[in-house]
C-alpha cells in the first residue's frame, strides 16, 4: 500500500521526466487522477477490510479492488501513450463512478468520503480522456 509521502515522491519523480513535459495537460492530469484513485482505493480497502461488517461486504470490497486495478491500467497505458488508453479510459470512469457511487453510502466515515472524492475526480479526468477519441 502507497503511502502518501510516498505516492508524492513517486508523482514528482515521475513529472520529472522528459516525457511526462511532453505529454499534453489532458492526459499528465488524468494519470495523476488515476494514481491518486489507485492509491486512496488501496487504502480504502485496508480500511474497510479492518472495519468488517458492511464495510467489507464482498460486493464493495471487490469494486474497489477493481476500481483501483482499473485506475493502475489506465495510468500505465496513458504513460506509454497506448493506442487502447482511450478505450480504458471509458471503463475507467464508469468503473470509477460505480466506486464513487458505494463509497458514498458510508455516510460519515471520512476515508470513505476521500474515496469517493478521489473517484469522481478520477471519472472526470478519464470521461475527457475518452471523450478525445
Amino acid at each position: 500500500m502507497a503511502t502518501v509521502s510516498g505516492q508524492q515522491g513517486f508523482q514528482a519523480t515521475f513529472q520529472a521526466t522528459p516525457h511526462f513535459s511532453h505529454m499534453d495537460e489532458q492526459m499528465r492530469r488524468c494519470i495523476q487522477e488515476c494514481l491518486s484513485c489507485f492509491s486512496v482505493c488501496e487504502q480504502t480497502l485496508a480500511h474497510c477490510l479492518k472495519k468488517g461488517g458492511k464495510h467489507a461486504a464482498a460486493d464493495h470490497v471487490k469494486l474497489l479492488m477493481d476500481c483501483a486495478e482499473s485506475c493502475r491500467m489506465s495510468a500505465a497505458l496513458l504513460s506509454r501513450e497506448s493506442v487502447f488508453h482511450l478505450h480504458q479510459c471509458a471503463t475507467c470512469a464508469e468503473i470509477c463512478k460505480a466506486c464513487e457511487e458505494s463509497c458514498e453510502e458510508f455516510a460519515g466515515d471520512a476515508q470513505m468520503k476521500a474515496c469517493a472524492d478521489a473517484c469522481r475526480s478520477c471519472a472526470e479526468a478519464c470521461s475527457t480522456m475518452a471523450a478525445m477519441a
